[in-house]
């Protein structure tokens, strides 16, 4: 396997979902779940729709996008999981087929990509707004002769978005007047094509939020059945920059600041001692926002050549609270802490240098708790970026 490195710096995979419980249902019966295994440098993604709605689907489709995801990410052959996953499962008493559907994606360090299909709407390739048709083996499971298994395999460019959903979009006002027979997978394509054409930068949550958007339209705003439109985009990484506390060293503070001026990318700078190092080293000046109010952050501040400039651990300790909420996509008030989430959420390839001199100010045993230390923070905020929202982290101590 070729090490991650190299390819991480030159594509990032940006994965996203939307979706709409059926009406009536305040749980969806479909699951999508996603891993990125940083070490191979690779995404799995699993989209699975559990027969029905409501909580009995809903377990049932997690118990298959689970055992997918760790089947595949073993690399168990193709049949073998789906046999596995079919042999787990119960079968429908009357329709005779399967508690559960499910696409898979598996995307390695090289863009080599595997698509997996059983059940669900067929997934869509587009490049450059383009569809590209990818040819389809049919695998045939001995157990399951009745069951169709399909296995695609091609290597994704900068550029692709690889876009799969539950029959919920593709069946979208199925028995209406106008689309007896549902939105099919044909519109849908058609959709997401006017869709890149007219926003070519579209980022993968926006085209899977819109795409399930207009499904919930087409029924009326009164889902017939659980919607789930997921979205995988291959693009150039957005880079970030992250420094916040001093150098151990005091004759390193040349060097941080050295750092944050030739950084290729978006630069945050957490720490008014820190911001004050650069300033000094870089011989500008720092400038704080009168337009922040917030009795509970300390203002924002500005600096030639640097995105952000906010207070130390109080402000990331906040930052670190909404990105674990999922607090992103909503409107939140404009203060330091929302606009450092916001930079952090925007960004896929985050670099946090973690200066290691303690701060004197933190040593008072007036402190409120909340006020953890850096490192502790910073390994708070990496691990849910990581795990939640699948970036790509680095952290360097110095």
């Amino acid at each position: 396997m070729s090490t991650p490195a190299k390819t991480d710096n030159d594509r990032f995979l940006e994965v996203d979902h939307w979706q709409h419980c059926k009406s009536g249902q305040f749980v969806a019966g479909d699951v999508f779940l996603s891993h990125r295994i940083k070490e191979e440098g690779r995404v799995i993604s699993v989209l699975s729709d559990g027969l029905g709605s409501g909580v009995k689907a809903n377990v049932l489709a997690t118990l298959t996008a689970t055992m997918a995801t760790k089947y595949i990410e073993n690399y168990t052959n193709v049949s073998r999981t789906a046999e596995i996953i079919m042999d787990t499962l119960p079968v429908c008493s009357v329709r005779r087929i399967s508690y559960s559907t499910f696409t898979i994606v598996d995307v390695d360090a090289a863009n080599h990509t595997r698509v997996v299909e059983h059940g669900n709407p067929p997934y869509v390739l587009l490049r450059g707004g383009d569809e590209v048709e990818v040819p389809k083996q049919l695998i045939k499971l001995e157990k399951w002769q009745d069951r169709d298994v399909l296995l695609s395999e091609f290597d994704a460019r900068v550029g692709d978005r690889i876009v799969f959903c539950s029959d919920g979009v593709t069946q979208a006002g199925m028995g209406s007047r106008n689309m007896p027979l549902g939105w099919g997978s044909e519109s849908v394509t058609a959709h997401l094509r006017e869709l890149v054409a007219k926003q070519p930068t579209v980022s993968a949550g926006d085209m899977a939020r819109r795409l399930a958007n207009h499904a919930r339209e087409v029924d009326n705003l009164e889902p017939k059945d659980d919607i789930t439109a997921a979205v995988i985009y291959v693009r150039q990484p957005r880079r970030l920059l992250l420094i916040t506390g001093p150098p151990f060293a005091k004759d390193k503070d040349a060097e941080l600041a050295a750092r944050v001026r030739d950084f290729p990318g978006r630069k945050i700078i957490c720490g008014g001692t820190t911001a004050q190092i650069v300033a000094r080293e870089l011989k500008r000046k720092v400038v704080m926002s009168m337009d922040e109010l917030d009795p509970e952050i300390p203002p924002s501040s500005s600096m030639e050549g640097v995105d952000l400039i906010t207070e130390g651990t109080l402000t990331l300790s906040r930052a670190a609270d909404i990105i674990e909420k999922g607090a992103g996509r909503e409107p939140m008030p404009r203060n330091a802490a929302t606009m450092l989430a916001s930079a952090l959420l925007g960004s896929d390839w985050i670099q946090f240098v973690v200066g290691t001199r303690i701060n004197e100010a933190h040593q008072d045993p007036n402190t409120p708790v909340e006020l953890e230390i850096r490192r502790t923070i910073i390994a708070r905020i990496a691990r849910v970026l990581e795990e939640k929202y699948l970036k790509d982290t680095r952290r360097r101590y110095v």
